[in-house]
C-alpha cells in the first residue's frame, strides 16, 4: 500500500464515502464520485508520478496525500465520464460529463468545475431525465446516455437535444432490451466500432451488441438459465478488453463471478465462455451486497481486478484465455459450458465493501475505495466510534446496501411490516465499517521490470 486518504469531513453528510473512481486519461488526478453528492479530485503524489516497477519494493512508508478540490452537485450523482483526450495539459480537453439526478447531463470543466455545455434527455411527461450510464464513442465526438429502454445519442459539439434509440420497441412488446440501460462500451476495435449496452432486466438476453455507424442490434448476449440463477440480478458494469476488443466482460448485480464473452465466434449463441469467480455470495458472515462492484481491466489487456463485499481485492491473468480457448476448442467445443476461472493473486485491502478499482494507466498502481450503508451491526463486531467517513441515506436507492449484515444489535433493530419488507426506523443512521482510499503499488519481489503496465 502506497497511499490512504479519507474525504473530507462534511458538515451536510457527516458518514460519507466513495462508491466510484475514475483515472483521468493522463493519469494526473483521480475523479472519485462520493455518496453526499460530490466529486473530489485525487491528484497522484509527486513521489509517484516517475514510479517504475524497480522502484516500488523499496517503498515502506504510506505517501500522505489530500483531495485536491471538490464539486458539490444539486442531486445524488448516477454516473460520469472522462473526456477521452482529457489531459491537465490541455485545458480545453481537461473536461467530464456528469450525470445527476432530475438534471441534464453536464459536461464540467475539471479544473474550476464550470459547466461548459448540456444535454437534455425529456421524457413523454416532459420531465428531465437523468441517464444511468454515460460513454464516449471512440473518436469523442458523440456521448452515449443509456436511460428507461432507451439510449439518447448527443453531438458532443452540439449542446442541447439528441437522436433517441429505443432498446425495446414499446412497453409491450418483448423484442429488444428493456428496463434501465445501466452500462454502455465502447469496443476499442477499428475501422468498425461497436458497442454493448446492459440492461438491469435479469433476461437471457440482457446484453445487447450494436453497431455504432448504424446503431442496430447486431447480436444478443446473455447468462444460460443455469448461469443467470446464480445472478442476483441484471447488468451492472461493461468492459472490452484494450487489447483483444473481441472480449467482453460484464459484471450482474449480487453475482460473485464476472463472465467474458468472444466475439469473434466462440459466443455464437450468445452465452459466455468464462467466468471470473471473486466473491461467495455469502461469506465471512455477510451476504452478497446489492451494491455494484466495479471492475477493471489494466490498459495492456493483461490482468482484470475487482473487489468484494469482504474488502479482498482478486487480480485475474487475462493470458490464460488463449490456453483456455484452445482446450475449448479441442475438447469441449465453444458454448458446451462456461469454464470457471480463480483469481491469480487475492489480497486484503478494505474492511468493507469495495466499491471500485481502477487501474493507472501509465504506472503499476491500482487504485480501491470502499465503504457501504450499514444498518445491523454483526455480533463479532461493534459499531465504529468515529463514523464522519461513514454513508449517507440520501443516496440513489437503487444502489443501497442496506442488508449487508445478517445479525441486529441493540439500537439497530428494523421493523417488520404487514407486506413483509423490513423498514427502517425513523432517526436511524447507516455507518460505515471502513470508507477510505488506497493506492496500490505491484512489481517484482526481485525488483526486476516488466513491459506490461500494472503487471
Amino acid at each position: 500500500m502506497l497511499l490512504s486518504t479519507f474525504l473530507p469531513a462534511s458538515s451536510k453528510c457527516s458518514e460519507n464515502f466513495v462508491r466510484l473512481a475514475k483515472w483521468c486519461p493522463d493519469g494526473s488526478t483521480a475523479l472519485a464520485q462520493s455518496e453526499n453528492q460530490t466529486f473530489h479530485f485525487l491528484d497522484l503524489p509527486p513521489e509517484l508520478q516517475s514510479i517504475s516497477l524497480s522502484h516500488i519494493s523499496p517503498i515502506t512508508k504510506t505517501i500522505n496525500s489530500s483531495f485536491t478540490r471538490s464539486f458539490r452537485q444539486s442531486s445524488p450523482i448516477l454516473d460520469f465520464a472522462w473526456y477521452p483526450q482529457a489531459t491537465v495539459q490541455n485545458p480545453a480537453s481537461f473536461c467530464f460529463v456528469a450525470s445527476v439526478r432530475d438534471t441534464p447531463v453536464r459536461l464540467l470543466d475539471a479544473g474550476d468545475g464550470r459547466l461548459r455545455a448540456s444535454y437534455k434527455i425529456v421524457d413523454h411527461r416532459e420531465r428531465q431525465v437523468a441517464p444511468h450510464s454515460l460513454a464516449f464513442n471512440l473518436t469523442a465526438d458523440k456521448l452515449y446516455c443509456g436511460f428507461e429502454s432507451a439510449i439518447e445519442i448527443f453531438d458532443v459539439n452540439r449542446p442541447g437535444d439528441g437522436t433517441r434509440l429505443l432498446t425495446s420497441p414499446n412497453k409491450k412488446s418483448r423484442d429488444g432490451m428493456k428496463g434501465i440501460i445501466s452500462s454502455l462500451a465502447f469496443s476499442p476495435s477499428t475501422p468498425t466500432s461497436f458497442y454493448a449496452a446492459g440492461t438491469l432486466v435479469p433476461t437471457i438476453s440482457s446484453i445487447a451488441l450494436y453497431d455504432a455507424s448504424v446503431d442496430e442490434v447486431v447480436m444478443y448476449l446473455g447468462l444460460g438459465n443455469s448461469e443467470r440463477r446464480k445472478a442476483g440480478g441484471g447488468v451492472t458494469q461493461l468492459c472490452f478488453n484494450p487489447l483483444k476488443p473481441h472480449m467482453l466482460y460484464a459484471s450482474f448485480r449480487r453475482c460473485g463471478s464476472i463472465y467474458a464473452w468472444d466475439l469473434r465466434g466462440g459466443s455464437t449463441d450468445g452465452q459466455p465462455l468464462y467466468k471470473y469467480h471473486f466473491a461467495e455470495l455469502d461469506s465471512g458472515g455477510r451476504k452478497m451486497t446489492n451494491q455494484r462492484l466495479r471492475f477493471d481491466v489494466d490498459i495492456g489487456g493483461r490482468w482484470l481486478g475487482i473487489g468484494n463485499q469482504n474488502g479482498d481485492v482478486s487480480l485475474f491473468d487475462l493470458d490464460h484465455e488463449s490456453v483456455v480457448e484452445a482446450e475449448t476448442e479441442n475438447d469441449l467445443g465453444y458454448g458446451d459450458s462456461v469454464q470457471e476461472i480463480a483469481p491469480t493473486f487475492t489480497f486484503k485491502a478494505h474492511e468493507d465493501a469495495i466499491g471500485s478499482v481502477s487501474f493507472h494507466p501509465l504506472h503499476p498502481l491500482l487504485l480501491s475505495v470502499s465503504g457501504s450503508r450499514h444498518f445491523t451491526v454483526p455480533s463479532s463486531k461493534s459499531r465504529p466510534s468515529n463514523s464522519e467517513f461513514s454513508s449517507d441515506s440520501n443516496s440513489e436507492s437503487e444502489d443501497a446496501d442496506a442488508s449487508d449484515d445478517c445479525s441486529v444489535d441493540e439500537g439497530f433493530s428494523r421493523e417488520k411490516s404487514m407486506d413483509g419488507v423490513r423498514r427502517i426506523p425513523h432517526g436511524v443512521r447507516p455507518y460505515t465499517l471502513d470508507s477510505c482510499i488506497r493506492m496500490w503499488g505491484f512489481g517484482d519481489s526481485d525488483g526486476s521490470d516488466r513491459d506490461t503496465c500494472g503487471s
